[in-house]
């Protein structure tokens, strides 16, 4: 099977051509190529089919988990369909779980992209989170690892739970993660952010990927935390967002839609072997 990696600021991903190339159990599939050490390596395995105005991609985590929607690999799939030769101009449209989502490619020589995240969804009901549906979770307090943890659920597709913290370094994301992860106040789970305010408009975060673990960039996490921050009084509608694996500028617009502009590249082309 022929299969390209692709990264985004460090979250890694193997890339197929859903047209050429069959799969029939995806989430095995997943677990088996995304195998740090038996497979190739990702954080998710992105299927990926032309359609008459865009393209279909479809996500699913390390753990074979299927996910709504990914950030970081939407910035990849149209430097991939440019390669293909299925996009002749800068914009594409994907679509995926969450709807469709626009994607640009701003700058071609740096591989720059903007992705039109779409409107945040800020309702329990919308996230999912447990309680009130029609109610807003803003700076409610959960437990875990034995204390409150206080933060904002918001789901850019996928559900998100954001937590501002006064010392980054201070944080066990693996021990907490995966606590708040499957807390019994999200119903389908949630990915976990931890970020602390660095100065007027920019903010270093951390994230526990929800089917992945700690990964070195999250799209939709940074895009929550922007959200989450301006929602609390701690930021504007803009800012930059200072990941593990590099930076990303995040815009609420007028509109109520979210903007995120990266970087994303492409690794190496390889053959899987084996039988998937």
């Amino acid at each position: 099977m022929r299969f390209d990696k692709y990264q985004g600021l460090g979250n890694d991903f193997v890339f197929v051509n859903a047209e050429q190339e069959k799969i029939t159990d995806f989430a095995r599939a997943a677990r088996t190529l995304c195998d740090r050490r038996f497979g190739v390596g990702a954080d998710g395995l992105v299927l990926l089919r032309r359609q008459e105005d865009g393209v279909q991609m479809r996500i699913f985590n390390s753990d074979g988990s299927e996910a709504e929607m990914c950030g970081n690999a939407s910035r990849c799939v149209p430097l991939f369909a440019q390669e293909q030769g299925w996009l002749k101009g800068s914009r594409l449209t994907l679509y995926t779980l969450a709807g469709p989502v626009v994607t640009e490619i701003i700058d071609a020589q740096k591989n720059l992209v903007c992705v039109d995240m779409g409107a945040p969804r800020l309702t329990r009901a919308e996230i999912p989170m447990i309680g009130a549906p029609e109610e807003r979770a803003v700076e409610v307090s959960l437990c875990a690892a034995g204390q409150h943890w206080t933060g904002t659920a918001v789901s850019m597709g996928n559900p998100h739970f954001v937590i501002f913290v006064p010392d980054m370094a201070q944080i066990d994301v693996a021990a907490v993660g995966p606590l708040l992860e499957k807390h019994e106040a999200f119903p389908k789970k949630t990915n976990v952010e931890f970020v602390q305010k660095l100065a007027s408009g920019v903010l270093r975060m951390r994230v526990w990927e929800r089917g992945a673990g700690i990964t070195q960039a999250c799209g939709t996490g940074s895009c929550a935390t922007l959200v989450a921050a301006a929602l609390s009084g701690r930021c504007g509608k803009e800012a930059r967002i200072m990941l593990d694996g590099g930076e990303l500028s995040v815009r609420w617009a007028e509109d109520n839609h979210i903007f995120m502009t990266g970087p994303a590249q492409k690794v190496f082309t390889g053959e899987y072997i084996h039988a998937l």
